[in-house]
């Protein structure tokens, strides 16, 4: 035998040997040795039983709650040589989960775990009638060195206010509150919160105005503030959330005009303020936000003519939304011209003229709805539009619009809208 391919033999197996031995070790530490302190297996435990109840002890987890038997929730990870918990989930996440305690408190020994990354609550904090539950006093600042994630999640019996400690949490990259009784304003110091990625916070009872430290947020991709009831006007400041993905602020009670700097969001793809009383005119230029993918402006008092605008340049657009409105002047045919369109909302608005029969080569268009305007003329669609769109397409209470296809069969007949011989000359 080659000396070279003996030499290369022997090199194997020890290796092979040196990784065995390797594993052996970590297997027999994980088992024989102590994988979580006894700090942080206590403050685990009294973390968790202040959440879900005094009767439980962990008592059934053996040799830890990382290891063989981990609970249901708790994600762990390894720091010199011991478990630590990174990843708490509370609440009804999984059929298993341990349910919470009506009388659910923050004990102190949460804000002890030294590595915690991610803490959410879900469907946890029911009903208020035991009690309010708040966060507001809890010791948040123990967690700015470590904690990325805070989520709490459909919890309507969280009342109070959102904690101003929060804008601490220095490493944070994710704050969820949604579907939650958090009341009062938006705290000023979650602008602070430089790291910022994600910011949701809708489906309060937060009153007030947007703080304008909020766009500060550099590296925010997603701001969603919406079923609130928020007012004022939007902030100038918004202008610097350039690396902004998705922006929703809908039903709330926001006024004044759309500042032109919410333009500088070039690489937004979501932008809903429906249901507000903002004002003014539709001049502001969307023209230049060509990543666009759904532009929601519905139910809000803005005016504007939709041939003063560039559409073309939005090819990328898939929702639009301008419905019960105060627009006027016609429908541009330039919009039959955005390939992606998906769902197109006009109605209830002053719109006239006639209604561009190029719409129906739209591919992906399996929604319109342009009734309650003065449009007028004949309808020019092919049957098989009509058939394709339903009820998904709304034309009534349009009194000069027409369909000129007497023969065409009742259950694909555009609903509302007269045959053109019935219409009054």
């Amino acid at each position: 035998m080659d000396s070279n391919v003996r030499s290369d033999g022997w090199y194997f197996v020890f290796v092979m040997l040196i990784m065995v031995g390797l594993i052996g070790k970590s297997i027999h530490g994980q088992i024989d040795g102590a994988p979580m302190s006894k700090t942080e297996q206590e403050g685990l435990y009294y973390a968790i039983q202040g959440f879900v109840g005094k009767w439980w002890n962990g008592s059934d987890l053996y040799p830890d709650p990382c290891g063989w038997t981990p609970i249901q929730g708790v994600t762990c990870d390894v720091f010199d040589g011991f478990w630590y918990v990174t990843d708490l989930r509370i609440g009804q996440i999984h059929d298993n989960s341990l349910p919470c305690h009506p009388n659910l408190e923050f004990r102190p020994h949460l804000f002890q775990l030294k590595h915690l990354k991610s803490l959410s609550f879900f469907n946890c904090i029911i009903s208020p009638s035991h009690g309010p539950v708040t966060i507001q006093s809890a010791n948040w600042d123990a967690l700015s060195s470590t904690i990325e994630s805070v989520e709490f999640r459909a919890n309507p019996g969280l009342t109070g206010q959102i904690p101003t400690s929060f804008g601490n949490l220095k490493r944070l990259q994710s704050l969820v509150l949604i579907e939650n009784g958090f009341s009062g304003g938006l705290p000023g110091s979650i602008g602070d919160l430089t790291h910022l990625k994600r910011l949701v916070l809708s489906d309060n009872l937060l009153t007030g105005k947007i703080p304008d430290s909020y766009g500060y947020l550099s590296e925010l991709l997603i701001m969603d503030l919406s079923r609130n009831s928020l007012s004022g006007t939007l902030p100038l400041t918004f202008g610097g959330l350039t690396s902004l993905l998705k922006f929703d602020l809908s039903r709330n009670q926001l006024e004044g005009e759309i500042p032109s700097e919410i333009s500088y969001m070039k690489n937004l793809t979501l932008l809903d303020l429906s249901n507000n009383k903002i004002s003014g005119e539709l001049t502001f230029p969307i023209q230049e936000m060509g990543s666009l993918e759904e532009l929601i402006l519905s139910s809000n008092p803005i005016s504007g003519d939709l041939m003063n605008l560039n559409w073309e340049n939005l090819h990328g657009l898939m929702v639009l939304d301008l419905s019960n409105m105060r627009l006027t002047g016609g429908i541009p045919e330039v919009i039959s011209s955005l390939e992606n369109l998906r769902f197109l909302g006009l109605n209830d608005n002053n719109l006239t003229g006639n209604l561009s029969p190029k719409l129906a080569e739209l591919a992906d268009l399996n929604a319109l709805y342009v009734n309650g305007n003065n449009l007028t003329g004949d309808l020019k669609f092919p049957r098989e539009f009509y058939g394709k769109m339903g009820r998904r397409f709304g034309a009534w209470n349009n009194s000069n619009l027409c369909f000129s296809v007497a023969t065409m069969p009742a259950n694909i007949r555009p609903f509302g809208v007269k045959v053109c011989s019935e219409v009054p000359s």
